[in-house]
């Protein structure tokens, strides 16, 4: 039997959600048992880590290496991220599946212990992320947000050195590296709306490619799937990329999909919410009915996206 290859990046992380992926492939499939090989490889995102996402050209870094190897076929599936997923994915690729959904909060870690509401006016928060950086200044203006990129381990570290007063990290990473101990505060998806995506692991594949998309049907979670379909629809309307303070969070309840978004100025000074609701078999409409909603009123308020 040949080997199946998965693709990911190299990261603690992206290992970590490689092998929930192959696990879940060998107890669905028990034939691949010994059959599946993790092949990690170094993304552009990775590599370059003195400049922001913005400057160096989006989401897209995170996955065209491991998307270039999974249509030369040197790997049989790629594992990423959805929320480091572009909106539009190269022709010959789709996802496959998108795994049950890890929790979709951020999480605040200080160098003190203090919660968001105690640090003193000029505390610095270190953020790669427009989204984060717009809901923290909403919240708080007199906190000064700084850059700060690297994996989960990096950022800690960046804490302890005294870079930043405090971070924000996806709670879904540190649950699966085991380090959800060590956040200060737990923020609720109402006061930190998530990234399109957040929590969930997209597996992508090769279109045409039949046996493999079989494989991948046992994996893909029902909920998750209509959850992020109408959050991707959002960000498609929007256009929306790193450069754009952007979020989105759906939950399936029933026969029932409820979608909240925003879209922000990045200073944080204006930002605006909506929500849409309807049946769940309206996922991607009703993803797009809230992308234009937010996309009007952001055109109102002279933001560009």
């Amino acid at each position: 039997m040949t080997t199946f290859k998965i693709g990911t990046r190299a990261s603690p992380l992206a290992l970590a959600q490689a092998h929930l992926v192959r696990d879940g492939l060998t107890h669905r499939h028990p034939y691949l048992l010994g059959h599946i090989e993790i092949v990690p490889m170094t993304t552009s995102g990775d590599t370059i880590q003195d400049r922001s996402l913005i400057e160096l050209g989006g989401k897209s870094l995170f996955t065209k290496e491991i998307e270039e190897a999974l249509l030369k076929e040197d790997v049989d599936i790629a594992v990423h991220s959805l929320k480091d997923m572009p909106f539009e994915l190269p022709e010959d690729l789709t996802i496959g599946a998108v795994m049950e959904r890890e929790d979709v909060r951020d999480v605040v870690i200080t160098s003190n212990g203090k919660f968001l509401k105690d640090l003193e006016p000029g505390s610095k928060v270190g953020t790669s992320s427009l989204r984060r950086q717009a809901q923290i200044l909403h919240r708080y203006p007199h906190f000064e947000a700084v850059p700060i990129r690297g994996n989960v381990g990096t950022r800690l570290q960046k804490i302890e050195e005294g870079y930043a007063d405090a971070t924000l990290l996806a709670l879904a990473g540190l649950n699966r590296l085991s380090l959800a101990h060590l956040a200060t505060e737990i923020l609720s998806a109402e006061d930190m709306i998530p990234a399109v995506g957040q929590g969930a692991i997209a597996i992508e594949s090769r279109k045409g490619d039949r046996h493999t998309q079989k494989l991948l049907e046992a994996l893909n979670h029902r909920e998750t799937w209509l959850a992020t379909l109408a959050e991707r629809a959002f960000m498609r309307e929007i256009e929306g990329s790193c450069r754009t303070p952007l979020g989105a969070y759906a939950e399936v309840h029933g026969s029932e999909l409820y979608i909240k978004g925003f879209i922000a100025s990045p200073n944080g000074q204006i930002l605006m919410l909506h929500h849409e609701k309807g049946a769940v078999t309206r996922a991607q409409d009703l993803g797009k009915d809230l992308g234009i909603v937010l996309k009007k009123k952001a055109q109102e308020c002279n933001i560009s996206y």
